[in-house]
């Protein structure tokens, strides 16, 4: 068998640099996990066929994961999530609310998405994504070229689509913080 020189050339460079990737590669995609801290505006289509917005900042290093919500024609909610599985689920004003609920786990890791399923490509929201899919509870999809995350969906029905994704933002202390009136109930353990 003769070889050419062009191929002969390009034969000797992939055995001398195996850093390139060949065009087809068929290694399979993983995750980019969370920044440690990011603000992202999220719209929601609930299943129960309600929209919503969330102001979600996510803050790895402080335990903690708030979520703004402003559910369609209705009063906004506070959801302050903690490490420790508090969460606190609150309306502000004369009447509010507050229901604290105690989770079997925290926020989710940066890495939350580690031995996901990876189940291919589409075009969703205009984007070209990787997608994953971890214990038939979140299928996530990554935009391909920039990484970041563009939609989840949750078991449940429940569609979240990223409008913004700010990495290393974060809210101030004094934002997180449940009104007093979330510290003399109950707590509902799930």
């Amino acid at each position: 068998m003769k070889l050419n020189p062009l191929s002969l050339a390009s034969l000797i460079l992939l055995l001398v640099s195996p850093s390139i990737e060949c065009v087809g590669s068929t290694s399979t995609p993983t995750p980019l996990p969370w920044p440690e801290q990011f603000h992202a505006l999220l719209y929601m289509n609930l299943s129960s066929s309600r929209l919503q917005m969330s102001d979600l900042w996510y803050d790895w290093p402080r335990g903690r994961n708030v979520n703004i919500f402003q559910k369609q024609l209705g009063e906004l909610l506070y959801d302050i999530e903690w490490n420790n599985g508090t969460s606190f689920y609150y309306t502000l004003g004369a009447q509010g609310t507050c229901k604290v609920t105690e989770f079997e786990v925290g926020i989710p890791r940066p890495d939350f998405l580690d031995d996901a399923n990876y189940l291919g490509t589409t075009v969703t929201d205009g984007f070209y994504c990787n997608v994953w899919e971890k214990v038939d509870f979140i299928w996530y999809y990554e935009d391909v070229q920039t990484r970041r995350p563009v939609r989840w969906d949750f078991y449940d029905g429940i569609s979240t689509h990223v409008i913004t994704f700010e990495v290393g933002a974060v809210l101030q202390d004094s934002l997180s913080q449940a009104p007093a009136y979330c510290f003399s109930q109950e707590r509902e353990k799930l």
